[in-house]
């Protein structure tokens, strides 16, 4: 007998949430692996430097944070990103996964959600993951590229703040899923508009901020650290 279909969906962050990486590291990859050692020395130096900023960008608003921080990848060819992408999987992001996190998961499934990661990370950063991690789909900002070059910019609809519940609201619409019997998990207290906009939302490793929050409105808290 088929299994039902999903009427409902477990949407999780993944920088913090289900892994203790960000997108600073997943960069800092890609500027220490350029095609020569001069470039590579150089995109590494120059993403060292910024780091204060981009750590003063984000608490400011993540989506200006986002803006600033992927012009660092105009120029950048298409086919070396996603070449390196598998690469950067296996030494980056799988050591870093919370052995919790495919717990988590597991859950989601026997409950049977609709499994899905919801990252303000580029898509083909975290394609590798979302399938070592067997999740039903992924939502993540996706880059702008042309003639095979990477031009800065993200394609419309962006992952950052409150515009990331209007992205669920619309992948439920579009799935036939109730927001209200869905779960969503992160980290982050800049996620506080997407895990509001879910019935039954979850704070996991939460910053000072979120942990304030949850609290307030007794969401559950869960640490993976």
């Amino acid at each position: 007998m088929p299994n039902a279909r999903p009427t409902a969906a477990a949407f999780y962050d993944v920088d913090g949430t289900l892994v203790r990486t960000n997108i600073v590291h997943a960069f800092a990859y890609y500027a220490f692996n350029q095609p020569t050692p001069w470039r590579s020395l150089k995109k590494a130096a120059r993403t060292l430097i910024s780091v204060p900023l981009f750590w003063a960008l984000d608490q400011y608003s993540r989506k200006t944070f986002n803006d600033f921080f992927y012009r660092y990848y105009e120029g950048q060819s298409e086919d070396r990103l996603r070449f390196l992408a598998e690469e950067m999987f296996e030494e980056v992001l799988k050591p870093a996964i919370f052995k919790g996190a495919y717990d988590l998961i597991r859950e989601s499934r026997r409950a049977g959600l609709r499994t899905v990661l919801v990252s303000g990370a580029l898509d083909f950063t975290l394609e590798s993951l979302a399938q070592h991690l067997g999740v039903d789909d992924l939502l993540a900002n996706r880059m702008e590229f042309k003639d095979g070059i990477a031009t800065g910019k993200l394609i419309p609809p962006e992952l950052a703040g409150p515009n990331k519940a209007a992205v669920l609201r619309d992948y439920c619409q579009r799935h036939g899923l109730e927001m209200a019997r869905s779960y969503a998990f992160s980290d982050s207290y800049s996620d506080v508009p997407m895990l509001a906009s879910v019935g039954r939302p979850t704070a996991v490793n939460p910053d000072l901020r979120l942990k304030t929050v949850a609290r307030s409105y007794d969401w559950p808290i869960v640490e993976l650290r």
